[in-house]
């Protein structure tokens, strides 16, 4: 499909990305890779048929964002295998990054936010690839998270020195990344039910980063799980709270008026509770079990409140599939009382606007960026059919299928 002409496609159903519910038969006009308009398609004056593709079989959506992963990790649940990962050298690993990129893509992520790693390889790769993998999926990276020294951290990140405050450990890094990455607590505890850790740093020491950070124009994203390492991270203005376990009400509350992203990530502690149940002598999969329910009453209430939620996967994480993972996350979401379009919005426009690339993710509208998901079916068939995408459009052209089969 050229984009010097116009084209037109028929869309059975759409759902736009804005949060509104799917709307039935339209007809969406594509000039020079952008959406010239989106209207109601009228069967009484159709485009001329050599112009149009006939896609009332299908529903359509945004290209999808995944706001939490880790490029570095394939999700494995081979421990060996997970070490291996966490041990190797750059050049063994930025096959895997370039894989699990081509996995995102194949299920329809165009772009991705990575939560760091101990050795700043997906930076580095980032850095070689001009911010993308072979496919055209932008990464957005935190290089390496900030932790405090002996606490939670280490796996994907690095600890300010001991004469340093966390602003002037910042402020020496030479290449901070994309968004900056706090650690301000530790994990979830799987033995005993919603165990809160302190905080890793104070308020004052997050509010002088973030002050840093905004004057490279680069947000801040906090992991942080508990109500006082949450409260700290909020009133010190972060700009998303990653996983947020035990958030409590007066921080969604919190959250809703700063208009702070929340990341509440629920797949993976499925994917953990699965893995529990194989078999492990110190932990709970009944614990972690419980530990998801909580948050998903929690991201009921956040709905309630009018927290902005983004899609997390936190691929990469025991039993969490990069680009697979994303229908499962939006299973749960539907699960916790959001409607399709709520979900379908919080892998689009939401997640677009925290990675800073709304301006051509996000939404299906008028002048905008003509980047399509084809999803053979109707919306009460979502999100499994995500997983068997029948096309991706960029710029109003369908990729080829060998492009984004699975690998």
């Amino acid at each position: 499909m050229s984009r010097e002409k116009t084209t037109y496609i028929h869309a059975g159903w759409l759902i736009d990305g804005s949060g509104e519910p799917a709307r039935k038969d339209t007809l969406l006009t594509i000039a020079h890779g952008r959406f010239a308009a989106v209207d109601t398609f009228d069967r009484s004056t159709p485009p001329p048929a050599q112009l149009l593709t006939d896609l009332s079989h299908c529903t359509l959506v945004p290209p999808l964002v995944d706001s939490h992963v880790h490029l570095r990790l394939s999700g494995t649940i081979d421990q060996e295998a997970r070490q291996r990962q966490l041990t190797a050298g750059y050049e063994s690993i930025r096959p895997l990054i370039a894989r699990n990129i081509r996995y995102a893509f194949s299920h329809g992520v165009l772009a991705v936010r990575d939560g760091g790693d101990a050795h700043g390889y997906v930076l580095r790769y980032v850095r070689e690839n001009g911010g993308r993998g072979k496919e055209p999926v932008l990464v957005k990276t935190t290089g390496k998270a900030w932790h405090q020294r002996g606490r939670y951290g280490s796996m994907i990140g690095r600890h300010p020195g001991i004469d340093e405050t966390l602003a002037t450990a910042f402020a020496k890094d030479p290449d901070p990344g994309d968004q900056v990455k706090v650690v301000n607590s530790g994990t979830n505890s799987l033995s005993v039910f919603a165990r809160e850790t302190p905080p890793q740093f104070t308020l004052g020491e997050i509010q002088e980063l973030v002050r840093q950070a905004g004057r490279q124009g680069k947000k801040v994203m906090v992991h942080a799980n508990g109500e006082l390492p949450v409260r700290l991270a909020l009133e010190a203005g972060c700009h998303s709270i990653e996983h947020g376990y035990f958030i409590g009400r007066e921080n969604l509350e919190l959250m809703a008026a700063r208009g702070v992203t929340w990341v509440p990530t629920l797949g993976a502690m499925k994917a953990c509770a699965a893995y529990l149940a194989r078999g492990d002598s110190k932990n709970s999969p009944a614990i972690a079990l419980r530990t998801l329910q909580n948050q998903l009453e929690q991201v009921a209430l956040a709905r309630e409140l009018g927290v902005t939620i983004a899609l997390g996967t936190d691929a990469g994480s025991i039993g969490v599939i990069h680009g697979e993972a994303v229908s499962e996350e939006l299973r749960l979401l539907l699960k916790a009382g959001c409607s399709l379009a709520e979900a379908i919005r919080c892998v689009t426009w939401n997640g677009a606007s925290l990675l800073g690339v709304d301006d051509h993710l996000g939404l299906i509208a008028r002048n905008r960026p003509a980047h399509f998901l084809v999803v053979r079916g109707t919306p009460s068939q979502l999100p499994r059919r995500i997983s068997s995408l029948q096309a991706i459009y960029l710029d109003g052209s369908p990729c080829r299928k060998e492009f984004f089969q699975k690998v």
